[in-house]
């Protein structure tokens, strides 16, 4: 329920923010053409022509929004930070207005009217965010929301919600008591209380105004919980478990029904599904081969420099774990010198590892060394995004020390992936890289891969942890 209403006021912010861009353009075009403020212009184009910024910058900008965070309701920005964020997704979408007027060759098109719809696109859409900023503020401030709660268990589970609650008091959900078996009455535990055990429930639900009741029992304990929905469900009151065993699922776990019996699937992969996955396959191929035209003059250059700054190969194979733990050679440029085999395949490169050439130093810095992996990608090998490969030497010693390191084989590696948008490439952690890669697996979405490529791009090639 929480995510729920979370996401109903992202999209009433979406529809706020297509309305402020609406206004903001209509406001703009009546300034340049009834009014004097600016001289009166003449109107030159046709109403359809006239209304193309319109039409691309609604989709662009709140494209460029959602790109940008600003509807994912799991990050809090400031509001400087938010404004930063608008800006930026403005002057984006703004420049490819410009560009499909220039492709459409309507030069003609007010330049007044562009300069004016910019600055009141992010002027009222800044307002707006404000305004429902403080409105929710207000509401909240004012129990609006709020959900008087009664936990039933005390161990690390509803330990690890109290905090929760506590961390993200915007959820609006205020404890008001516990009720255990094995803790004696009146002992206070974060601020909490417990006021009796389980089998008093029922009368804790008559004395008390409760709105939900957080089933948080052990497995132990577990004989109650049948008992206690009847309960719950006969005073009108809602009902949620936090499974014991919550450790072993993903947040949004995959329910399927076995002639009704439900079955839990621990680690639902989207791209399990053929149609999905073979969907994706046709991008990844039409992807790479835009790619490899497209930045066909920088492979030139970066072999011709490759060959002058060091002798040998210009092509670097490297042996990689893909899909189904399979291994397969991963192709990039030359950034070393040759080197032995062994060293290869189990050392690090380090900061001022003397085995770089100047020239691969540069093409690590800005990721042109891996431009050869869309090859892999028209072989199968890779796809466009998804977790990066490791060498086996590695895998091995990961998945042996972190703990769900090889569910990232289950879907095909990347060249880029939400991880590494997210800043976690190069000499980073492992740990967080793997929590990122799960997120993608468990969430993948033809638009998230999308998002994942324009941020790749927006953010730039410009890897600050790559040695």
């Amino acid at each position: 329920m929480i995510n729920e209403n979370q996401k109903s006021l992202s999209r009433l912010i979406i529809v706020l923010d297509a309305i402020m861009i609406l206004f903001a353009f209509g406001l703009a075009f009546y300034i340049r053409f009834y009014t004097n403020i600016i001289s009166t212009g003449v109107l030159v184009l046709s109403t359809i022509e006239t209304l193309v910024p319109l039409f691309v910058g609604i989709p662009t900008f709140l494209i460029f929004y959602n790109l940008l965070e600003l509807y994912n309701y799991k990050r809090h920005f400031g509001l400087f930070e938010t404004i930063a964020r608008i800006v930026r997704s403005v002057t984006f979408g703004i420049l490819i207005i410009l560009a499909v007027l220039f492709i459409f060759k309507l030069q003609d098109f007010s330049r007044w009217t562009l300069i004016l719809f910019y600055g009141f696109t992010i002027l009222f859409t800044t307002a707006e965010r404000y305004v429902m900023r403080r409105v929710v503020q207000r509401m909240i401030a004012e129990g609006r929301f709020d959900k008087r709660c009664l936990v039933l268990g005390l161990n690390d589970i509803s330990l690890q919600l109290m905090k929760s609650l506590e961390n993200n008091q915007s959820w609006s959900y205020d404890i008001i008591g516990i009720l255990d078996d094995h803790a004696p009455g009146g002992k206070v535990v974060l601020g909490k209380i417990i006021i009796g055990k389980v089998n008093e429930l029922k009368k804790k639900l008559e004395e008390l105004d409760v709105d939900v009741v957080m089933i948080a029992l052990m497995a132990q304990d577990y004989e109650h919980v049948e008992r206690v929905i009847q309960i719950c469900e006969q005073a009108g009151v809602k009902t949620h478990i936090i499974p014991y065993y919550h450790r072993f699922i993903p947040a949004k776990p995959y329910m399927d029904d076995l002639d009704g019996l439900p079955v839990i699937d621990t680690r639902h992969v989207p791209l399990d599904n053929f149609l999905k996955s073979f969907a994706k396959r046709i991008f990844d191929i039409v992807f790479a081969l835009i790619a490899l035209i497209l930045t066909s003059p920088v492979i030139l250059i970066s072999v011709i420099m490759t060959l002058i700054t060091s002798p040998g190969p210009v092509i670097f194979k490297q042996e990689r774990i893909g899909l189904n733990r399979k291994p397969f050679m991963m192709y990039k440029f030359r950034s070393m010198v040759v080197q032995e085999d062994k060293d290869e395949m189990t050392k690090w490169t380090t900061k001022d590892d003397p085995r770089k050439t100047w020239w691969g130093k540069f093409m690590r810095r800005m990721s042109i060394d891996e431009l050869p992996q869309f090859v892999n990608v028209l072989f199968g090998d890779m796809s466009v995004v998804g977790p990066r490969p490791e060498r086996p030497y590695f895998v091995e010693q990961f998945k042996e020390t972190i703990p769900k390191y090889m569910i990232k084989h289950q879907v095909r590696p990347g060249i880029t992936g939400w991880a590494q948008i997210n800043g976690w490439r190069g000499d980073t952690s492992i740990e967080k890289r793997i929590e990122f890669d799960l997120y993608y697996i468990e969430n993948w979405k033809m638009s998230l891969d999308i998002k994942i490529i324009l941020l790749t791009v927006l953010r730039g090639f410009v890897n600050r942890n790559a040695y």
